[in-house]
C-alpha cells in the first residue's frame, strides 16, 4: 500500500522585502511568534529563512513549532480536556543544531522536522533571538489570517506569551515559506503583487477554498506594498517598497508544489512620478506607457513562469479615481494595460478583479462601499469580492 503522504507542498508563504527604515533596526532578546493555519494533514514540516535584503548575517537562536493552544481549545470536548493540552514545542534545526544562521542577501532552509499536522488546525512558530540582530528582512501583510506577536524575552517555549510584554504586528520577519509533507493531489496557488495582494483578499481566498470544499489548494502569498515592476528605490525613505519585478519574481516562484500563479501588479509604476520638482525620488522619466508595462510582464514573469511548467494567469489593476495623483493620463494607461491583461494569449486566463470591485455606473471608481477611504486600496468587503471572482478552475 503506498504512502499516504509523498510529497513537499508549500501551505504558508510570503514574500520577503526590506523593512521599513524606522529609528532603530537592530533588536536583541526578541520573540517572534506566528500563527500558521494549516490547510493540508502531512507528517514532516520544513521552513524556509530569508535574509534575501539583510546586509548582516542574521542568527536564530532557538526556533519551535508547536500545536496552538488555542486550536487545541476550539476543537476539544470539554473545558477539562483543553485544558489537559500541553503545549509540545518541537524544535526547529539546522543540520543538527537547535540554531541557524542566515548570511545577508541570502536564504536557508531548516531540517525536515517530524510533525504531525492535520488540516485545519493552527500550530505557532516561535523564533528567538538572543543577540543583536538586523531587523531588515521582512514583510507587512494583513488579513483574518495574517499577523502575529512579538515580545521582549525568550518565550519562545512557553504556551502563552506576557501580556505586559508582547505586542501584535503585521510584520512577518525571516519566515519566508513553510512547507508540509502531504498527499499527492496538494498544490499550491501563487498570489503575485504589491499592497493589494499585501492586504486582505489571499486570506479570503484560503477561507473560501475551506468553505467551499477546496481543500487541496494552498494560497501562498508573494506581495510587498509599494512595489513596482519596471523600477525601485534606492533610498531608506521608499526602501520598504521592495525590490522590482526582475529581481522579486525569479526568487518568489520558489514554491514547492506550486502549479499556477495570480499576478496582479503594475498600479505603481503608474501612479508614483509626480516629478522631480514635487518628489526628487520619483521623476517623471519613471512613468511607464500601457507598452512598457506589457513589454515588462511578458519578460520578467511570464516568460520564467513557463519555464517552471507553472501556469499564469493575469489580475487586473483596480480604479483609482480620487487617489491623490490621479489624472486622466494615468487611468488611460491603467486601463490599456487592463485591456491587455483580459485578452493577450500569453496568460493561461484573467483574474479580473477590476470588473469584480468597480461602479457600475462609474467603472473608474470602487463601487459603494469597495473603497478602503484612499480610493486606491479595497474595503474589507471588496477584497473578499476580489477572492470571490477567483475562477474555480483554478482551486480545483
Amino acid at each position: 500500500m503506498p504512502e499516504k503522504f509523498s510529497k513537499w507542498v508549500a501551505c504558508w508563504g510570503n514574500a520577503t522585502s526590506i523593512t521599513d527604515r524606522k529609528e532603530a533596526t537592530y533588536a536583541k532578546d526578541l520573540t517572534l511568534r506566528y500563527p500558521i493555519r494549516a490547510c493540508f494533514s502531512g507528517n514532516k514540516l520544513r521552513f524556509h529563512f530569508s535574509n534575501l535584503t539583510g546586509t548582516e548575517p542574521v542568527t536564530i537562536s532557538e526556533a519551535y513549532v508547536a500545536h496552538s493552544q488555542a486550536t487545541s481549545a476550539q476543537s476539544t470536548a470539554s473545558e477539562t480536556s483543553a485544558a489537559q493540552f500541553e503545549y509540545a514545542p518541537t524544535a526547529i534545526t539546522f543540520g543538527g543544531s537547535t540554531s541557524g544562521t542566515i548570511p545577508a542577501g541570502e536564504e536557508i532552509l531548516s531540517d525536515e522536522i517530524v510533525f504531525d499536522i492535520t488540516a485545519g488546525e493552527t500550530f505557532d512558530v516561535s523564533l528567538y533571538f538572543a543577540d543583536f540582530t538586523q531587523m531588515n528582512a521582512g514583510t507587512a501583510i494583513t488579513g483574518p489570517l495574517s499577523g502575529g506577536k512579538y515580545s521582549y524575552g525568550n518565550f519562545a517555549k512557553s504556551a502563552t506569551l506576557p501580556d505586559d510584554l508582547t505586542r501584535k504586528t503585521n510584520w512577518i520577519y525571516f519566515l519566508n515559506t513553510i512547507d508540509i509533507f502531504t498527499e499527492e493531489k496538494n498544490f499550491a496557488l501563487v498570489c503575485f503583487g504589491d499592497s493589494i495582494t499585501a492586504q486582505d483578499w489571499p486570506d479570503y481566498l484560503t477561507l473560501r477554498c475551506a468553505r467551499e470544499g477546496f481543500n487541496n489548494v494552498a494560497i501562498i502569498r508573494r506581495a510587498v506594498s509599494g512595489t513596482r515592476i519596471l523600477r525601485e528605490y534606492s533610498c531608506i525613505t521608499y526602501a520598504a517598497y521592495g525590490l522590482k519585478g526582475a529581481t522579486r519574481f525569479p526568487i518568489e516562484m520558489n514554491v514547492a508544489g506550486a502549479r499556477a500563479v495570480i499576478v496582479q501588479h503594475g498600479i505603481n509604476d503608474i501612479i508614483h512620478p509626480v516629478g522631480v520638482e514635487v518628489n526628487k525620488f520619483r521623476p517623471w522619466s519613471d512613468m511607464p506607457t500601457a507598452d512598457d508595462l506589457i513589454n515588462g510582464v511578458r519578460s520578467l514573469y511570464i516568460t520564467h513562469a513557463r519555464k517552471l511548467g507553472l501556469k499564469i494567469y493575469s489580475g487586473t489593476l483596480l480604479p483609482i479615481y480620487g487617489w491623490r495623483t490621479y489624472n486622466e493620463n494615468r487611468d488611460i494607461i491603467r486601463t490599456a494595460f487592463n485591456e491587455w491583461l483580459r485578452t493577450a494569449p500569453d496568460f493561461d486566463g484573467c483574474v479580473d478583479f477590476d470588473k469584480a470591485v468597480r461602479g457600475h455606473d462609474n467603472p473608474k471608481q470602487f463601487s459603494n462601499g469597495f473603497d478602503s477611504g484612499d480610493h486606491l486600496h479595497p474595503s474589507a468587503k471588496a477584497y473578499e469580492a476580489m477572492a470571490e471572482c477567483v475562477p474555480e478552475e483554478l482551486l480545483k
